[in-house]
């Protein structure tokens, strides 16, 4: 990306519920962020973002409608099309399985068909923003301007579910273009950060540590970050632990509504037989204006102790007061509504205390002095007069006994902002905000060890004898070249060298490399595979062919050496760790073999990970220096 300076930024956060879009045109030389807010089906009215809705006819391949033109009664109530919402979480598989065994009506039927959401929004998405933002650009025409799309990902996404939503988002037609490019810049958390240090400078001094809560539809991230370099314009973040995140969020509250509701229809059914299905009527319900706004306005100066939904189709004359319908609307109170809230609530007081807990087990000495709150849940006034009432009037917490709780500008379009503006400051000052994020895993190769009889690590373990040298190793070690909570930037790769034998005559160029992943904490990770949760993140394959083989180290060529006559290839992997991405660059001799892709990286399914209870570190990992791939 720092090549030619781009003339369009593009930020996008994808939703649970909705999806925003942020950009800087610079090719009329503006630094501004904006952020599109005419869509589809709205063109009378301003729009901050666009629903993640799809509509397809039934037994059809292409969706009719997407966004606000799937919210109209035609496409919402039509008996011949399937309405898709609330998809986003299950690009993971464990995700995914989870919700078919709760639900396996209303869940997609296979990881395929969420594969193919992803794909039919994002290239309705696209294509709305080419159609917008070329109108924008100056003197360039759109499939030749240098265009930057930048998304963001939650943080519960591990690598692989990243690397396939940037393979789908490319194959929806995102930087097909020549001059055009696609990358995971930021989890949403750590947009929101950005955002909020960009736009709000004013409040932070240095040193002050801020705990980010982004809340939105479907999940909720944390990230916490000290606030560095106030004395200049350029105000910088260090993240000082690990980001993670947790399945809250406003749909849950939809969800509950919609159930609660359709209770109470089949009640009513037994009755007095209703004209209509309860389950269908119950999610229009849910659906419906009338309750989405009471829901944003819930604690607010004009929340209401009473409300009531409109149940469509029902005959305005239809009373049954025992379930709490009169006159075809169904009666709710403040109270019932708060309940639904105080659930989501409830466990992100939880998420937060322990984010908290972990920070005083870190930096005992360090006062958390903002709670930053970006998103939908996180705009409501409820939410935020919760949060007030419990971290700010005392919390229990002895790192967050000053605490403020503030709320991001623009909270529900800060992710998106803060993707474009974190873009802006590297091109200005050619430093992103956030200089340093915590490495949220730990990561590591399969290798093979010289065998010590005195090391209780090989006790038990498969050995193998060195053809080339003669030497007994034990194989299947691990080799942990970053490990979690280091400081990481994008900037600055990891580099690991590698080291292959090759008898003279072997045609081999490309060699094949386990990377293993694990969540345990550094004093506990595994030392060998088939310990701990250490499994296999990726599979990589460095492509030697181009080298120059007059650089390979010739060994035991002499007729009186003792061992087989061979060949020692020494390379390096340069890892480069993102804010949930990993990539891959192979050098050779000093230099980078390509400038196109020399390591196939094929990912592996990710599965569902049972983290390591804290205990005693009887795994722990000894830095052997007589190792080999």
């Amino acid at each position: 990306m720092e090549g030619r300076r781009p003339d369009l930024i593009v930020g996008i956060d994808f939703g649970m519920t909705a999806t925003g879009v942020s950009y800087a045109n610079l090719s009329i030389g503006s630094e501004s962020v904006r952020w599109v807010q005419k869509w589809p089906g709205r063109s009378q009215a301003n729009e901050n973002k666009v629903p993640t809705i799809l509509v397809y006819p039934n037994h059809q391949q292409k969706p009719s409608s997407w966004g606000f033109l799937s919210e109209t009664a035609s496409e919402q109530n039509a008996a011949d099309k399937e309405y898709k919402d609330w998809f986003k979480t299950f690009l993971d598989p464990a995700r995914l399985a989870q919700k078919q065994a709760e639900d396996p009506v209303h869940s997609p039927s296979s990881l395929e068909e969420v594969e193919r959401l992803y794909e039919d929004y994002h290239a309705l998405l696209y294509k709305h923003i080419e159609f917008k933002l070329s109108l924008e650009l100056f003197g360039i025409p759109w499939h030749s301007a240098s265009v930057e799309f930048i998304f963001s990902v939650p943080t519960t996404w591990p690598p692989q579910i990243v690397e396939r939503y940037r393979e789908l988002v490319q194959r929806a037609g995102f930087a097909q273009c020549r001059n055009h490019t696609l990358s995971i810049g930021l989890t949403e958390a750590e947009a929101a950060a950005v955002h909020t240090s960009l736009e709000a400078s004013g409040i932070f001094q240095e040193k002050d540590v801020l705990l980010v809560c982004d809340a939105g539809g479907g999940t909720t991230d944390l990230s916490v970050l000290e606030v560095s370099d106030t004395s200049t314009n350029a105000l910088s973040l260090k993240q000082l632990d690990v980001v993670f995140g947790a399945t809250i969020g406003s749909a849950a509250i939809d969800y509950d509504f919609e159930s609660n509701a359709r209770s109470r229809l089949e009640l009513a059914n037994l009755t007095a037989p209703l004209p209509m299905s309860p389950e269908q009527v119950a999610w229009e319900m849910m659906k419906s204006r009338d309750f989405q706004n009471t829901k944003c306005e819930h604690g607010g100066l004009d929340d209401a102790p009473k409300f009531s939904v409109p149940i469509p189709k029902l005959d305005p004359a239809y009373v049954n007061h025992t379930i709490g319908i009169e006159y075809g609307e169904m009666k709710f109170t403040r109270e019932q509504l708060q309940a639904l809230f105080d659930k989501q609530v409830q466990k992100l007081v939880g998420l937060i205390d322990t984010q908290l807990q972990n920070m005083q087990k870190k930096y005992p000495g360090h006062q958390v002095n903002h709670l930053i709150l970006a998103g939908g849940l996180g705009h409501s006034p409820y939410v935020q007069d919760r949060l007030r009432a419990r971290f700010v009037k005392g919390s229990g917490n002895p790192n967050a006994t000053n605490i403020q709780v503030r709320v991001a500008p623009d909270p529900q379009l800060a992710v998106c902002k803060g993707l474009v503006g974190d873009r802006l400051r590297r091109l200005k000052v050619g430093k992103p905000v956030l200089n340093y994020r915590c490495c949220r895993a730990s990561y590591g190769t399969i290798c093979k060890e010289l065998y010590n009889k005195d090391n209780p690590h090989h006790i038990g373990r498969s050995m193998y004898k060195d053809p080339m040298n003669g030497k007994l190793y034990v194989t299947q070690s691990i080799a942990w070249f970053i490990k979690k909570g280091r400081p990481v930037t994008s900037d600055e790769p990891i580099t690991h060298s590698f080291h292959r034998k090759m008898s003279p005559g072997d045609p081999r160029r490309a060699f094949p490399t386990s990377i293993v992943e694990s969540y345990a904490d550094e004093p506990f990770l595994p030392h060998h595979m088939g310990a701990g949760d250490a499994h296999i993140l990726c599979e990589i394959e460095s492509d030697l062919s181009s080298a120059d083989e007059s650089k390979f180290k010739e060994k035991n060529r002499r007729f009186w050496s003792i061992g087989k006559h061979y060949f020692k290839i020494d390379y390096e992997v340069k890892v480069s760790i993102g804010p949930a991405d990993v990539r891959f660059e192979l050098w050779f001799n000093g230099q980078k073999l390509s400038k196109d892709q020399p390591i196939k990286v094929e990912w592996q399914i990710p599965q569902a990970i049972e983290l390591p209870a804290p205990t005693e570190p009887v795994n722990c990992i000894q830095e052997m220096p007589d190792r080999d791939i």
